[in-house]
């Protein structure tokens, strides 16, 4: 018998395992996940539970029954809620239009409203204050027209804009995407049917539309709920959570405190994208 023979021989009488071939391509995506991101996040955990250095008591019992750090996730969560609604309204509309119409100048028009996906939290920040900053637009057009400067760059609505124009880019490259997928066929059916606009809009393109949104949605407020560096670039003062941690880690040596609200600002996070994927699997599911 041949050498060849023999390795062939070999090779039938010890069948390969399926599963311990993917255990050891998994391996390296498993050390990676467990060294950056579980053994922090179980060390953060860990941190929460220390005493916090002006109530004596442990991080989580703290940020739960001081108000001023309930404010911050409440201002947070609301203020990640609008944005993430106008934001998926305003996108799902241009993208709609961009999908379905052809003209000179299309591409140029999607490529400049996605341009900012370049920009950095700090950069939008800037664009805000000189937007609606004390020397901005908005302020020199107020002091010529009424002889009274408006600002919106230093409050909420200044961060609302900021985070409208850090998130609108990626909701309008996706719902574009999903856009073009529509079955066109549904929508004309619709129409033959009687149906109105408004009709085929809610009962066709809105349910077609839905996965998209829904994912679109959920990173969206993820992102809100944890951006910093437009909200530090627009001013410390603003009482939202990514700067509050700021404050008590760099400020006050909070750890724990800072530990707590990170965890729990996560968690929100979490439960949106986790809430966004059952919805979606829902949806999968009935049709």
């Amino acid at each position: 018998m041949s050498m060849a023979d023999t390795l062939a021989a070999s090779r039938r009488q010890t069948p390969t395992q399926p599963g311990s071939r993917w255990l050891w391509l998994t391996l390296p995506a498993l050390l990676f996940f467990c060294a950056f991101w579980l053994l922090p996040f179980a060390r953060l955990l860990q941190i929460g539970m220390q005493n916090d250095r002006s109530t004596q008591h442990s991080g989580y019992w703290t940020v739960n029954t001081q108000p001023h750090y309930l404010l911050s996730l409440l201002n947070t969560v609301l203020l990640s809620l609008a944005v993430t609604l106008v934001t998926l309204l305003i996108a799902a509309i241009v993208g709609c239009f961009l999908a379905r119409q052809r003209f000179t100048g299309r591409g140029t028009l999607l490529a400049l409203l996605t341009f900012p996906l370049a920009f950095p939290g700090v950069v939008v920040g800037f664009l805000v204050v000189m937007l609606a900053g004390r020397q901005g637009l908005l302020a020199q057009i107020s002091m010529s027209l009424l002889h009274e400067r408006w600002t919106l760059a230093y409050s909420l609505a200044g961060l609302f804009i900021g985070y409208l124009y850090f998130s609108l880019p990626r909701a309008i490259v996706t719902l574009v995407a999903a856009s073009e997928k529509l079955d066109r066929s549904l929508e004309e059916a619709a129409r033959s049917l009687g149906a109105s606009q408004w009709r085929i809009t809610w009962d066709v393109i809105v349910p077609g539309l839905q996965p998209a949104l829904l994912s679109t949605g959920a990173l969206c407020f993820a992102t809100s709920m944890g951006a910093f560096g437009t909200a530090f670039t627009l001013g410390t003062d603003l009482a939202v959570l990514p700067l509050t941690i700021y404050g008590e880690f760099t400020n006050y040596a909070n750890f724990a405190t800072a530990a707590a609200l990170s965890v729990l600002m996560g968690g929100f996070a979490w439960l949106a994208l986790m809430l966004a994927r059952r919805l979606a699997q829902a949806k999968e599911a009935q049709s």
